[in-house]
């Protein structure tokens, strides 16, 4: 009955230490999804600015302003 206490004992130990890779990996991935959500705000907004600003037509066309 001992051998069958240690294996136990064994398996709640690994049980316990995956619970808590688990729930730090749960963090990590969450994390990482708030950050990929503002990545692609950030990357629409940039792409409507640069959508607006090659808009204008004259705009090949003008000197820039250091001449």
């Amino acid at each position: 009955m001992n051998e069958l206490e240690q294996r136990l004992v064994a398996l709640e130990e690994k049980y316990s230490y995956q619970d808590e890779l688990v729930n730090e990996l749960n963090k990590i991935v969450a994390d990482q999804q708030t950050t990929i959500r503002f990545l692609v705000k950030e990357i629409k907004g940039l792409s409507e600015m640069a959508g607006s600003g090659s808009s204008n037509a004259n705009s090949s066309e003008e000197k820039p302003p250091h001449y």
